[in-house]
């Protein structure tokens, strides 16, 4: 049979860019500090970065770590790599310097972005860095010896459209899930399927082109790729704060007539509890997105009937399962997560990985379009997070606890993995334990959440041997990242475990959930 007529190929991201970059005009793409970049500008950006980086040397495929503070000149480096073809790969800023080191590794950079001080942290590491060509280590700001100053080379760059070929299963970004001490997990994801997940959260959280949404997380962050995604594709506009504080963002809601943000809990909480709420106009508001930890169904009314009625909250791995909870299903729900976006499918499993009947509660699996490739270089873990189905398709294991009611509503229950999810940052246990079996005096370890009204939850260290809980304290907060640090720490005679001798975390996890809330005379040392 003949082909079809009209045979244009599905656009990629960077041809989007391109196109919105030419009909968009002189509308605003991104503003930061009051400043605008309009879309045909921002667009030359990218393209002078993108053209910057293939005159270099960078081939189809290369990884670009970017390690940056949130500006636009971070936003425009993001995509300015995946228009030369590269794969970028934004880094935890609140990552320690060795993690961060250790992910340039395995990612196999072949250069390195960086904004400030964090220059400063890599420059011990460049020599072993040796992937990294000697002339692609590029900062923002006053460049630090041996470093290329951003602005001056930009300038430098043609700013006419590279049109670098790509394809739908070319990797598109990589974004680390974790990683101070332990093996670094990269999600890779693929042109296609980064953005086909672009087009369900736009739909699942209402965005269009009148869209002004608020990045007020490290554009390192998923949850930040979700909100400057949705916006990008849409053609919608971008705000940036180089750091979040409720009152900023109070203040650039009513000054830029914000229509969406991506947020995690405690934000929302300091948000309604700001003085200025009352008196600020967030009329032009939307729809906003809560995600990154569970949260509380008081909280979430609060936020309901004071801020924003379309209230979202989703629920999701980088990996890529989503399911949101929309404003009209909340009534009676608020404890729910809700359904599946658009192709998404989801089930539930038992112990012995056979499917669970609503209400009983199992191992959250999910398939889509837009999970990710995989992980980079770990076909160990890849394996791990498999489940197949009667028929040979392969599911995503989330490792979290949940369960489906009888409509398909999705609650949470628990997480069958040691996560701890700390104002919206994903951080692992095993990562802050090994750190803290470096110190001489001891002996093991278990690392757990507890409550935190900050935080949502704190890592919290049970160990065995005779340092002191302070004097412990000091020495791991000075050793891992700003993130990481412990809340607490107590001594125990010994750590209980399972008769295979496996650390009972959940049996730690009830006696100290509530640690932070007892009186001294209640504290367990």
């Amino acid at each position: 049979m003949p082909g079809p007529w009209f045979d244009a190929p599905a656009p990629l991201l960077p041809e989007l860019l391109a196109l919105n970059g030419r009909w968009m005009g002189a509308r605003p793409a991104v503003i930061c500090d009051g400043e605008a970049l309009s879309w045909s500008d921002f667009h030359a950006r990218v393209c002078q970065l993108a053209n910057g980086l293939r005159a270099g040397g960078l081939a189809t495929g290369d990884r670009v770590a970017v390690l940056m503070d949130n500006s636009p000149e971070m936003f425009i480096t993001l995509f300015g790599i995946i228009a030369a073809g590269g794969v970028t790969v934004p880094l935890n800023v609140f990552v320690t310097d060795t993690g961060l080191a250790a992910m340039i590794e395995d990612a196999d950079a072949r250069a390195v972005f960086t904004s400030g001080d964090h220059a400063k942290r890599l420059a011990p590491f460049r020599e072993s860095l040796e992937r990294v060509r000697s002339d692609a280590w590029i900062q923002h700001g006053q460049p630090a010896d041996g470093f290329t100053g951003f602005e001056s080379w930009l300038a430098c760059q043609d700013s006419s459209d590279p049109d670098v070929p790509l394809a739908d299963g070319d990797a598109c970004n990589i974004i680390y899930s974790s990683g101070t001490t332990g093996a670094p997990k990269g999600i890779v994801h693929t042109h296609r399927r980064r953005l086909d997940w672009f087009y369900d959260l736009a739909l699942a959280l209402r965005y269009d082109r009148a869209t002004v949404n608020l990045c007020s997380i490290g554009l390192f962050s998923n949850i930040s790729w979700a909100g400057m995604g949705c916006a990008l594709l849409t053609g919608g506009t971008v705000v940036i704060m180089r750091g979040f504080d409720a009152g900023d963002w109070l203040s650039l809601v009513a000054r830029h007539g914000v229509t969406h943000s991506a947020m995690v809990p405690v934000q929302f909480q300091r948000i309604l509890e700001h003085p200025d709420f009352d008196r600020t106009d967030c009329s032009s508001i939307k729809s906003l997105m809560c995600c990154g930890s569970p949260l509380q169904a008081s909280l979430k009314q609060r936020i309901m009937s004071r801020l924003a009625p379309a209230l979202i909250e989703l629920y999701g791995l980088t990996e890529g399962i989503v399911t949101t909870l929309e404003p009209e299903d909340a009534h009676g729900r608020l404890a729910s997560v809700g359904k599946p976006v658009m192709g998404t499918d989801l089930k539930i499993l038992d112990d012995d990985d056979r499917p669970c009947p609503p209400g009983q509660a199992g191992e959250i699996v999910g398939r889509g379009r837009i999970l990710m490739s995989g992980y980079h270089g770990r076909e160990d873990a890849n394996r791990d997070a498999t489940w197949i189905d009667e028929v040979g398709r392969r599911w995503l294991r989330t490792g979290d606890i949940g369960v489906l009611d009888a409509a398909g509503f999705l609650t949470l229950v628990d997480r069958k993995k040691d996560l701890i999810i700390s104002g919206g940052m994903n951080l692992y246990p095993a990562d802050i334990e090994a750190v803290v079996l470096e110190h001489p005096q001891v002996d093991e370890t278990a690392v757990i959440a507890i409550d935190s009204d900050r935080w949502g939850e704190s890592p919290f260290a049970v160990y065995v041997g005779e340092a002191g809980p302070a004097e412990l304290l000091d020495w791991v907060n000075q050793r891992v990242g700003r993130h990481q640090r412990l809340a607490g720490a107590t001594a125990l005679d010994e750590l209980p475990r399972n008769p295979n001798g496996k650390i009972l975390k959940r049996e730690l996890r009830e006696r100290f959930r509530d640690w932070l809330s007892r009186p001294p005379a209640e504290d367990p040392d």
